[in-house]
C-alpha cells in the first residue's frame, strides 16, 4: 500500500503480465479534447532492465516473463543478469519503484489515492489519519479481498510478515492491518517490522512531535496485534533529538538517501527472516515467536554485520574471537548500544562463509586457541560462541552457506578493502573492483535494551502537554486513548527492566 506518486515509471496494475492490453476507445461521441502526458523517464538501470529481459513492448513499458522464485535462500538463482557497468543512481533515484528489480503481480499494489507520496499538501501524517482509510468500507473490503486472493493460493500458510512505515500516518494503516490479519487468520504467525529513515537533527517541530506520536502509537498497537513486533531503522535513536545514524565499518552510507538506508535495512531483513523461510527450518513464524515472546516480551531488537568482517581464507572461529568483549553486529532498532551481551533470547544468522572455513584447521599436536576451535562444524563454532556470551539464554543459530547478492541496483558504497565476494583484503588493490556478493551475520533479540529505549520515548511525550498539538488528534485519535496508549508503553518497557529497584528517572516521571 503506497500514496499517490510512488510508483513513477511503474505501471499501477503491476507489470507481471506486460501483454495485457487496457482498452483505450473512447465511446462518446460528442466534442472531445484530449490531453496528453508524458510517462515519467525510466534510469538508465530501468532502461538496461527493459532491453535485457527481452525488449521493449509496444507501449514502451515491460515485456516481462514469469520468473521461478526460490525460498531456499542458500540456493537462490541469480533471477536476472543484469550488467555489470555501474549504475550510479543515487541521482536518479526518487522513490522505491525507481530501482525495483522484480516483477509484481497486478493484484499487489494497492494505491491510496487521497494522500501525495510528496509535496506539503495532502499528506498522511497522522495516526488517527491512516486508522481510518480502513474504516472505510472501499478500502477494507478492497484489502479483503486481496488478501483472501493470496492466501487461497498458498499451500501451507505460516503467516504474515508485514512491513510498515512508523514515522508516519502508515503506522495506523498498518495497525489496523495487523489487528484485521489477527481477528481473520487466528492462530497464523504475524511478524512486524516497523521502518524509521534517518531523520535529520535541525530543530524539534511541530513534525517531530506528530513522528513521536505515531511512533508511540504504531508500537503499542503493532505489537499487541502481532506475534512479534521490530523496529528497524539506522537512526540512533528514535526521540524528539535522535542520535546520529549508526556506522558500519566497511559502508561508506549516505544517511539523507533512503536508496542507501533501504538497502542496508533490506540485507538484514533478508537474512534476518532466512530461518523461517528455509524448507530445512527448525522453527515457524509462530514457534520463532513464541521463544521469544514470553512474560509479554513481543518487541525484539535487529542487529547486523554488513558485511561480516572475515579476512579472505581465515576461519570462523578465528573471526569470532577475534571480537572478545565486543558483539560482532551493529544495532539497527535505535535502542543504542547494549552494555553487555546478555538477552532473555536471540536468532542469530551467519550467511556467505564457505564450509571449508567453518571450523578451524589445527596442525597436528598443537594446542587450539579456544573452544571454538574443538568445534568439529561450523554450527557448533557459532552455537558455542553464543552459549559463551550469553550463557542460559535461549539461543539458535543458523549457517547458510549462500551469501547475499549485491549486484544492481544496489548501491556500491563498499569499502575498497573488500573483495569481490566481500571479504578483506590484507592492503588496498592497485585497481577497485565492485563488490558481488558479501557475508552478512544478523542477530534478532529480546534485549534489556529495549527497556531504556521504551522508557525513554514515553518520558519524552508524558513530560509535555500534548494537547497543544489538536490537530493530530483531530484526525480520529481520542485524547484518552493516546494517554492510554502511553500507559501501555510504559508497561511493555517494564517487561525488559532487569532490576527491581526504581530508577530514579522513573521517581521524577511518576512524582510529575
Amino acid at each position: 500500500m503506497d500514496l499517490k506518486g510512488s510508483l513513477n515509471s511503474l505501471k499501477q496494475e503491476g507489470c507481471l503480465y506486460g501483454d495485457t492490453k487496457i482498452d483505450t476507445s473512447v465511446a462518446w461521441q460528442g466534442n472531445l479534447m484530449t490531453h496528453q502526458e508524458d510517462p515519467p523517464a525510466k534510469n538508465l538501470f530501468l532502461q538496461d532492465l527493459s532491453k535485457l529481459e527481452g525488449g521493449m513492448s509496444s507501449d514502451g513499458g515491460f515485456s516481462p516473463r514469469a520468473l521461478p522464485l526460490s525460498k531456499d535462500v542458500s540456493q537462490l538463482p541469480t533471477q536476472l543478469h543484469v550488467s555489470q557497468k555501474g549504475h550510479q543512481l543515487e541521482g536518479s533515484v526518487r522513490v522505491w519503484s525507481d530501482y525495483l528489480r522484480v516483477h509484481l503481480h497486478p493484484r499487489s499494489i494497492f494505491m491510496i489515492h487521497q494522500y501525495n507520496n510528496d509535496g506539503e499538501s495532502s499528506q498522511l501524517e497522522a495516526f488517527g489519519q491512516g486508522e481510518s482509510l480502513l474504516h472505510d468500507p472501499t478500502y477494507l473490503e478492497e484489502l479483503e479481498d486481496r488478501l483472501h486472493f493470496y492466501v487461497e493460493e498458498c499451500d501451507y500458510l505460516q503467516g504474515f510478515q508485514i512491513l510498515c512505515d512508523l514515522n508516519n500516518g502508515f503506522s495506523g494503516v498498518g495497525a489496523k492491518v495487523t489487528e484485521l490479519l489477527h481477528d481473520e487468520y487466528s492462530g497464523r504467525g504475524i511478524l512486524t517490522w516497523g521502518l524509521t529513515p534517518v531523520i535529520r537533527n535541525v530543530g524539534v517541530s511541530w513534525k517531530d512531535f506528530y513522528r513521536l506520536m505515531n511512533t508511540v502509537l504504531g508500537i503499542v498497537h503493532l505489537s499487541s496485534h502481532s506475534s512479534l513486533f521490530c523496529p528497524l531503522s539506522l537512526n540512533g535513536s528514535l526521540g524528539l533529538k535522535p542520535e546520529a545514524p549508526v556506522t558500519l565499518p566497511y559502508v561508506h552510507y549516505d544517511a539523507s538517501l533512503n536508496y542507501h538506508s533501504s538497502a542496508i535495512l533490506a540485507t538484514a531483513l533478508d537474512t534476518l527472516s532466512a530461518p523461517y523461510r528455509l524448507h530445512s527450518s527448525q522453527f515457524s513464524m509462530v514457534q520463532l515467536a513464541d521463544a521469544f515472546n514470553s512474560s509479554g516480551r513481543k518487541v525484539v531488537a535487529a542487529g547486523a554485520a554488513v558485511p561480516f568482517p572475515m579476512a579472505y581464507g581465515q576461519s570462523l572461529p578465528d573471526a569470532l574471537c577475534s571480537y572478545q568483549l565486543a558483539v560482532p553486529w551493529t544495532p539497527l532498532s535505535s535502542c543504542g548500544e547494549q552494555k553487555d551481551s546478555c538477552c532473555f533470547a536471540q536468532s542469530v544468522v551467519l550467511r556467505g562463509i564457505g564450509k571449508e572455513n567453518h571450523i578451524g584447521n589445527l596442525p597436528p599436536g598443537s594446542q587450539p586457541k579456544s573452544a571454538l576451535h574443538v568445534c568439529e562444524t561450523g554450527e557448533e563454532v557459532l552455537g558455542s560462541y553464543l552459549h559463551a556470551r550469553c550463557p542460559g539464554t535461549f539461543s539458535t543459530s543458523y549457517l547458510i552457506q549462500g551469501p547475499c547478492k549485491v549486484l544492481p541496483p544496489y548501491p556500491q558504497f563498499f569499502s575498497a578493502l573488500l573483495n569481490k565476494q566481500g571479504f578483506l583484503l590484507d592492503k588496498l588493490p592497485s585497481c577497485s573492483t565492485a563488490v558481488e556478493s558479501i557475508p552478512v551475520l544478523t542477530a534478532l533479540q529480546s534485549s534489556p535494551a529495549l527497556y531504556s529505549a521504551l522508557y525513554s520515548l514515553y518520558k519524552e511525550l508524558h513530560r509535555v502537554d500534548i494537547r497543544r498539538w489538536a490537530s493530530f488528534f483531530s484526525a480520529g485519535i481520542e485524547l484518552y486513548d493516546f494517554q492510554e496508549a502511553l500507559h501501555e508503553l510504559r508497561t511493555l518497557s517494564q517487561c525488559y527492566k532487569t532490576s527491581s529497584e526504581l530508577d530514579e528517572s522513573e521517581d521524577e516521571v511518576d512524582s510529575n
